[in-house]
């Protein structure tokens, strides 16, 4: 069976274990699907056309959680929060979509690159942000979900005020599904939805659930801030290579 994207099978299996990496990561900490998957694949491909399969991944996962997350759900901040990123996610998909693919690749790396380097700033915020704030952010994150990271600000802000984990968590995976909801509808406007992202989705699922499950069953067994730091440097040493390989 021929793969979507005009992938090789030796590409097929590299990202089918990049998927089922980042799905474990999603399952245990609540971000960092879609970071790990698009900058892992912008190794091997152009990622641009994989980006609506992993919002579709995202918005499935959340499926799979839905009962542990209800009681944690900050609802007040993801509203907030989705409500700036309306703003900006037709724009930027627009400017991202219009991308080449060697341009798509550095945008998206160097994008990845720099809020992993705020993620390890270590910034805090002595009080907890208002409604505003939340805008904000939730605008900047529409900005970067065009790349398919639109977590990673959100993930930044809440990290740098006393967020309890639970409540970081289920926000999180809240906000992520959201705005991936958001932005599939643009993204099939903009020619990035297609036939061949359905059997994008088909071939992944598989490695969702068992990353999903995975990631779950350790929750409770590991150390949240340290888990998400190794997530960031990871993201952080990725982005680097990648963009090296783009310049030389």
């Amino acid at each position: 069976m021929p793969l979507p994207f005009d992938l090789s099978m030796g590409q097929g299996l590299y990202l089918a274990a990049a998927l089922f990496a980042a799905a474990i990561i999603r399952g245990f900490s609540g971000f960092g699907f879609s970071a790990i998957f698009i900058i892992l694949a912008a190794l091997t491909t152009n990622p641009l056309p994989l980006i609506p399969v992993v919002f579709s991944c995202e918005i499935a996962m959340t499926a799979f959680q839905a009962r542990d997350i209800r009681p944690h759900i900050d609802w007040r901040r993801a509203i907030a929060l989705l409500a700036g990123a309306a703003v900006a996610t037709v724009p930027a998909i627009a400017i991202m979509a219009r991308l080449g693919e060697q341009e798509a690749r550095l945008a998206i790396s160097s994008l990845i690159l720099v809020l992993s380097l705020v993620l390890l700033s270590g910034w805090q915020l002595e009080r907890p942000v208002g409604r505003n704030g939340n805008l904000g952010v939730g605008a900047v994150a529409g900005i970067a979900n065009s790349a398919g990271v639109g977590g990673l600000p959100v993930a930044a802000f809440l990290t740098a005020q006393p967020v309890p984990p639970a409540v970081f968590r289920a926000t999180m995976i809240i906000f992520l599904t959201g705005i991936d909801l958001m932005a599939l509808p643009v993204m099939a406007l903009n020619g990035l939805v297609g036939p061949e992202t359905l059997t994008g989705i088909l071939l992944a699922f598989p490695f969702l659930g068992l990353g999903i499950w995975a990631g779950s069953h350790s929750f409770k067994a590991v150390s949240q801030s340290l888990f998400r730091r190794a997530v960031v440097l990871m993201l952080t040493a990725l982005s680097l290579i990648n963009i090296a390989r783009l310049a030389f």
